[in-house]
């Protein structure tokens, strides 16, 4: 599964002049300042936090789901996240603007002849709140931006919007966990300077991970990078889940029938490494959360990584 989860995944602005500074540079010093801000970045967790944390994972991964409901979300996998995405279109969807901040690479390569393509792959993409902003906000006219999605109601919407252009952007329907199925695939080994995963990885079940990432490593030209971003161990959604939705360890499945798991630094790091990537950055983004007019307190854990083909 390659459709991506984009509801709530973190407070995204919906403009590039609103565009918020690279995560861990506001931190909270004082408890008693906890509540004048929105969020809060780098936030250190106690052991009194960490317990709490893992008794809830304890407790709603004690009872996993029987293998037979569980076999039938994975085989219904492409019905569910048509339903996500027709129910919500793109409605619910906030543009990641945020991106060119934390991954400045999506701005393309000032340094490319004029003549020389600098392609970009998203993974995942969703009704497009990664492919617009790319194509909006880029001055570089040799970037080319593909997208695909598992959801074939994803692909469609975002192939109905108006800023919907196959000469700068083209979106297809795709289960990249089955590349090695495929007698012809749009893109070509060796091709891409970027490909971009953001909250995708975790939709895909564990065992399909690392063949996953080793098929798309195939598609990056040497020196060209992933950039990922997904949900970490300890996240709040993963605290929130109910006994009986856990498929094996920090694996789940949703409300709405999607998959979600929840990484540490070092599943990502072995992912990458074993795919023959070479780690640029890898970081946990832990923010604190606040709801201010209900005096609630939301600790969220994202994984950040940049990894690159050797050259």
């Amino acid at each position: 599964m390659s459709a991506s989860h984009t509801i709530n995944e973190e407070n995204s602005p919906c403009n590039l002049k609103e565009k918020r500074e690279q995560f861990g540079n506001r931190f909270l010093t004082d408890e008693k300042n906890v509540f004048e801000f929105n969020a809060w970045d780098n936030v250190e967790w106690d052991q009194e936090l960490l317990e709490q944390a893992e008794e809830k994972i304890k407790i709603n991964s004690s009872v996993l789901m029987p293998m037979d409901k569980a076999k039938q979300f994975e085989e219904n996998a492409d019905n569910y996240w048509d339903k996500f995405y027709s129910i919500h279109e793109n409605k619910f969807f906030k543009d990641r603007n945020w991106l060119f901040t934390e991954f400045p690479e999506l701005l393309g390569n000032s340094n490319c002849s004029k003549s020389e393509k600098f392609c970009i792959f998203e993974v995942g993409c969703g009704v497009g709140n990664t492919i617009f902003p790319i194509v909006r906000s880029n001055n570089n006219p040799n970037v080319y931006v593909y997208g695909c999605d598992f959801s074939s109601s994803a692909i469609e919407i975002l192939k109905s919007a108006l800023e919907y252009d196959e000469t700068k952007c083209k979106a297809f329907v795709c289960d990249i966990t089955n590349l090695n199925d495929k007698e012809e695939f749009l893109i070509e080994p060796d091709s891409l300077d970027i490909i971009v995963m953001i909250f995708v990885l975790s939709a895909i079940k564990p065992e399909k991970q690392l063949e996953t990432i080793r098929n798309l490593v195939k598609l990056l030209k040497p020196g060209g990078k992933i950039l990922f971003r997904d949900y970490g161990l300890y996240d709040l959604a993963q605290l929130r889940f109910k006994s009986g939705q856990c498929l094996e360890k920090n694996f789940y499945v949703r409300g709405d029938g999607t998959f979600v798991r929840f990484f540490t630094q070092d599943d990502v790091d072995s992912l990458f490494t074993q795919s023959g990537l070479i780690k640029e950055q890898n970081i946990a983004d832990k923010r604190l959360q606040i709801n201010r007019g209900k005096q609630l307190k939301m600790y969220r854990v994202w994984i950040q990584a940049k990894y690159f083909k050797p050259k």
